[in-house]
């Protein structure tokens, strides 16, 4: 557990120092929270990994179909700042479900321990997040809706993908004890989103909308 703690305190850290860091460095810093994040996640999985693993990978696919189809996200494309890609979609993109899988089920636990509705819930929980991702990470450039949206220029069928995607993730999952670790780093990412968004990034949308969501099972879950 000590190892999955240091990673955690150098996650904080690091999200912290992050609105300090210059505009040419910006990439290279997305990229390295993006793995801190993920290692972290991985560390409080402990044996259970591979199911951290398996929400990368389920998640990976169906970018994969997005990004070729447009279903189920819609149509959208990745530019190259988040490195290499396979089928037009960056291998980073697979951290992104794999790291907030494990808090969003630890959340969804704490919540109810009815497998009927944990993983509706951790679907939910999930998507939630994404309420923040989405629009800060297409502001920046690492990825375009060219048919925008109503939310920050994000379709709301993206919310719907991920929200399907997440039980495809979720379903296969068997039930265990909420992570009070995870749980952390899901309240965590709640705090630390809202205030980047409303203080530092000054996108008050974002900030309401993400803290509304994320903030929705951060508090049922207490």
């Amino acid at each position: 557990m000590r190892g999955s703690r240091a990673l955690f305190g150098a996650l904080v850290a690091s999200q912290v120092a992050y609105a300090y860091v210059p505009e040419r460095r910006r990439v290279a810093a997305t990229r390295g929270i993006v793995g801190l994040m993920t290692a972290t996640s991985l560390a409080q999985a402990g044996a259970k990994w591979p199911r951290v693993a398996s929400a990368g990978a389920v998640g990976f696919g169906a970018e994969l179909l997005g990004v070729a189809t447009g279903k189920p996200f819609g149509h959208y494309t990745y530019s190259d700042k988040l490195g290499p890609k396979v089928g037009g979609v960056p291998l980073l993109a697979a951290c992104a479900w794999a790291m907030m899988s494990r808090p969003a089920w630890s959340v969804a636990g704490r919540i109810s321990r009815r497998r009927a509705a944990r993983v509706p819930l951790a679907a939910g929980a999930l998507t939630a997040w994404d309420a923040f991702l989405d629009p800060r990470m297409a502001r920046d450039g690492y990825w375009s809706w060219p048919q925008g949206g109503r939310y920050e220029g994000i379709p709301a069928s993206n919310f719907l993908g991920w929200y399907a995607t997440g039980l495809i993730v979720f379903a296969p999952w068997p039930d265990e004890e909420p992570c009070d670790e995870a749980w952390a780093l899901y309240l965590w990412t709640w705090v630390g989103e809202t205030f980047a968004n409303a203080v530092i990034w000054k996108r008050p949308v974002t900030a309401v909308v993400g803290s509304l969501a994320m903030g929705a099972f951060a508090c049922a879950s207490r």
